[in-house]
């Protein structure tokens, strides 16, 4: 099982300029896709034997002078496939796909931006649903904005607070009472 994904590596170029940054996720792709390939060769033991003898089927690499943009895709005669574009240390996007030793399609889209590295696909792991009381809950304090102000907080707090305070002073000072039995 092979996964290649290059998402991150475009922000990794973010403070160089843009020659320098082309020329160097230029050379991060061509790494990666010989590492992918020779990641391969050493798995093919444990995978399909046709993974072995995988070919690269199709390849494209384009990088913009000007703005830093690029797109790139590859796909191999052994169905792993990869495809993003993007704007160098701003953004990208892009999915990947492969199949499991046992047959199945695996596919995985993203983008990553200034909010992260967001996947979606099937086979990634899901929450658990929310309980149906946090759901109610959450319903109740939604439809009842009102009782949930923060100043009927603070005047319940106060009030209980000015109450405690009030009944401690009356023990400032009094003994407290010594029982035998404890």
């Amino acid at each position: 099982m092979l996964v290649v994904s290059l998402a991150p590596s475009s922000f990794l170029l973010s403070n160089i300029g843009s020659e320098q940054q082309n020329v160097g996720l230029v050379a991060i792709v061509a790494l990666v896709v010989a590492t992918a390939l020779a990641i391969g060769e050493v798995h093919a033991s444990h995978s399909d034997p046709a993974d072995a003898h995988a070919e690269i089927r199709s390849y494209n690499n384009e990088l913009k002078q000007g703005d830093g943009s690029y797109n790139y895709q590859f796909e191999t005669t052994n169905g792993i496939a990869q495809q993003e574009q993007g704007v160098g240390g701003y953004y990208a996007s892009g999915s990947s796909q492969y199949y499991t030793p046992d047959g199945q399609l695996i596919q995985l889209t993203y983008t990553a931006d200034e909010n992260g590295f967001q996947p979606q696909g099937e086979h990634l792991p899901t929450p658990p649903p929310i309980p149906e009381a946090i759901l109610k809950s959450l319903e109740w304090i939604r439809n009842h904005p009102e009782e949930n102000d923060e100043s009927s907080y603070h005047e319940h707090h106060d009030h209980h607070e000015h109450h405690e305070h009030h009944h401690q002073q009356e023990h400032v000072g009094l003994p407290v009472p010594y029982d035998k039995k404890f």
